[in-house]
């Protein structure tokens, strides 16, 4: 069955925003949250609100963000990749939104799906692992209680798990070529890894990755769980 839904469209992407512009509007507990969860991802982010959270000044004093003490203007949005509108203010939301698609960048307007070209997924982070769960808008409440399900099922293991077979998967990219180098791919999917992670049964971990690639896999499980 084909959903009728119209923001049954989103295609879920994950971005790369190290260095590129990142505005949002809005100095509240809101913007806050935003500006906290981009912070990581190296945006260049511009905060545009005449008042702001104690947190937020911390950040701008910090350098962490630029911090513009004044009301949104027409094209404050100039060379911006992405834009969060988050503030109390419904015409100022409608301006945001109509500028971000003049300037032809992705925009969230909290809670008004109606104008997002982009939705924030609820998030899942166990190092690079990453699960996002979005409802297209329709339940952000299904979504976080979804969210703290898989919270519990995936648990701080997966990071560890993840790291160590990403390491071990270029050594064989690099050093082994053809059918072996598939067959030991196959072989880092092995769910046992997340039992001796989880239980720190290390000498088990470091003998199968020595088994898969020798001397550097034994120097991966040091390197990872040291």
């Amino acid at each position: 069955m084909i959903s009728s839904y119209e923001n049954s469209h989103y295609v879920p992407i994950f971005c790369d925003l190290k260095g590129r512009k990142v505005v949002i509007v809005g100095g509240g507990r809101v913007a806050e949250r935003k500006v906290s969860s981009l912070i990581p991802s190296g945006a260049d982010i511009t905060l545009i609100s005449p008042e702001v959270t104690e947190r937020l000044s911390e950040l701008a004093q910090k350098g962490a963000i630029n911090h513009v003490k004044r009301a949104f203007e027409k094209g404050d949005l100039e060379g911006a990749w992405l834009v969060i509108a988050a503030t109390d203010d419904g015409e100022v939301q409608r301006e945001v939104f109509k500028e971000a698609e003049r300037q032809r960048c992705f925009c969230n307007v909290v809670d008004q799906p109606e104008r997002c070209s982009f939705i924030v997924p609820s998030l899942v982070k166990r190092g690079a692992l990453s699960i996002a769960i979005s409802t297209g808008g329709q339940s952000p409440g299904l979504a976080r209680s979804l969210r703290k399900r898989l919270q519990e099922e995936f648990g701080q293991e997966w990071g560890v798990y993840v790291e160590i077979i990403g390491r071990l998967r270029r050594v064989i990219l690099s050093e082994i070529d053809g059918p072996e180098g598939a067959k030991r791919l196959e072989r880092l999917l092995d769910s046992r890894c997340l039992d001796w992670i989880r239980e720190k049964e290390w000498e088990k971990l470091r003998e199968w990755a020595i088994e898969i690639c020798g001397k550097s896999g034994e120097k991966i499980i040091r390197d990872v769980i040291s």
